[in-house]
């Protein structure tokens, strides 16, 4: 049986951990191609089809019980229903299309085009990088010394990352993996933007969209430029009183970003909410749910994602994998759960830069998520199953056919950050042949304060 596409619309999507026999299966988090299911749709019977689910997904789409007979009937009066956004408390039309957007699977090609190949696009991002960054430590000497912010050098910065963006979003995300925790505010916030954006473009924000998004996130921790960096850079846990000094940067950043010229409030907006929390946790107006808007929601994934997988002075980062499966577990709680799932989807389920044991034990590092077939990325290798090393260059695009170069192998693993000493940076693409994506893009506090 072969469900019909439309019917997606009144699945619900459910954690494969709380699957249970008898649900009907309607779509995966991924393409049915990866799997061994010869059916796009069908009853859980057994209890091997609830393991292979739970080893193959993340979440899954169920015939939703009060419209079953719809999907086996024909009906379409409630899928109509379904589908049908509703308002959303403090927003706009546009993010109530944009969050209802994040719900639904998706899969008309993206209103962005397809992507040019990664190699084409490396030396542009390689130069604009330098250029963010240089623009960032010129902002930081500007609000250190009481002077305005070059709004006009920044939009043009911005402009030209969305540009990027669009013709290929793996090049500037390549740069992400550029870390120093000496200075981990000036680069941290060059990589939300990068990874804002990205992620923008996998939602399907439109390009005046993405201007605005990039230009908040680039400036969304301004404020911590007011806290003593002996407060940020502490080692130990905080007092009660450091942490509120540490707080104090959202609203000191607002100041900053309200007081300059020409910036969008949508911009504000993510300085201002990048630390509320989905269920009304976060700091500081303890805002919750869609009020808290669609670019703050966003941008609490994203900084989140990016403060735990850098090293800082009181904690090494994690890998993006096991940053993604943190994010996953606190969907609908700390952040928006059809936004988390996204964002996954936009990094892929193996992220660039993410080290990889492969099926005959060789290690590497991913190089490029095929987002068609996310399970089967392309894969620098770095050493042989022996521990020799490889010689650079050598690549494997795993999605390859049996006649290709990868043929066979498969991830069996995904090792911890730094694993066998290697730094993804190292293998950032410079000339190598990456092939071309086969398809378009498609568009937590524990145990003690963050300082972030």
């Amino acid at each position: 049986m072969r469900v019909d596409r439309s019917d997606i619309r009144m699945a619900k999507q459910i954690d494969v951990h709380d699957l249970k026999k008898g649900m009907y299966v309607v779509d995966l988090d991924r393409p049915w191609t990866e799997t061994s299911f010869l059916f796009q749709g069908f009853e859980i019977r057994t209890d091997a089809q609830l393991a292979e689910l739970r080893r193959l997904c993340w979440y899954v789409y169920v015939a939703d019980p009060a419209e079953e007979a719809g999907v086996h009937g024909g009906g379409r009066h409630a899928a109509a229903r379904a589908a049908r956004p509703e308002a959303v408390p403090g927003g706009d039309r546009r993010q109530a299309e944009i969050l209802a957007a994040s719900l639904a699977v998706r899969r008309q090609p993206s209103i962005h085009g397809d992507p040019i190949p990664l190699e084409a696009e490396m030396q542009a991002a390689r130069a604009l990088e330098a250029d963010a960054r240089s623009l960032v430590y010129t902002m930081h000497d500007d609000v250190r010394l009481g002077r305005n912010i070059d709004v006009r050098g920044l939009r043009a910065v911005v402009t030209r990352m969305v540009d990027s963006i669009i013709r290929n979003p793996d090049a500037l995300v390549w740069f992400t993996q550029l870390r120093d925790k000496d200075e981990y505010t000036a680069l941290h916030s060059i990589r939300v933007a990068i990874l804002a954006l990205a992620f923008g473009r996998h939602l399907e924000l439109t390009v005046p969209e993405l201007n605005t998004l990039g230009v908040g996130a680039l400036l969304h921790d301004i404020g911590k430029l007011k806290v003593p960096n002996a407060i940020l850079s502490k080692p130990e846990r905080l007092t009660d009183q450091e942490f509120a000094i540490v707080k104090s940067h959202v609203p000191e950043g607002v100041k900053i970003l309200e007081s300059a010229r020409n910036i969008p409030l949508s911009a504000v907006e993510v300085a201002g909410c990048h630390h509320e929390r989905y269920q009304g946790g976060g700091y500081v107006r303890g805002l919750s749910g869609d009020r808290i808007g669609l670019f703050g929601l966003m941008a609490a994934i994203v900084d989140t994602y990016d403060a735990i997988t850098s090293d800082r002075a009181y904690h090494a980062g994690i890998s993006a994998y096991e940053a993604l499966g943190r994010l996953y577990t606190m969907r609908d709680k700390e952040y928006h759960g059809g936004l988390v799932n996204r964002f996954i989807q936009c990094l892929g389920t193996y992220p660039i830069g993410s080290i990889v044991e492969l099926s005959a034990g060789d290690v590497g590092v991913v190089v490029a998520v095929n987002r068609k077939r996310y399970l089967r990325p392309t894969v620098a290798l770095a050493r042989r199953a022996d521990g020799t090393p490889v010689p650079p260059g050598t690549v494997l695009d795993l999605a390859r056919g049996p006649e290709g170069v990868g043929s066979g192998a498969e991830i069996r693993r995904v090792l911890p950050a730094a694993a066998h000493g290697i730094d993804p940076a190292d293998y950032m693409p410079r000339g190598l042949e990456i092939p071309a994506p086969d398809a378009p893009a498609r568009p937590g506090s524990e145990g003690r304060p963050h300082h972030d």
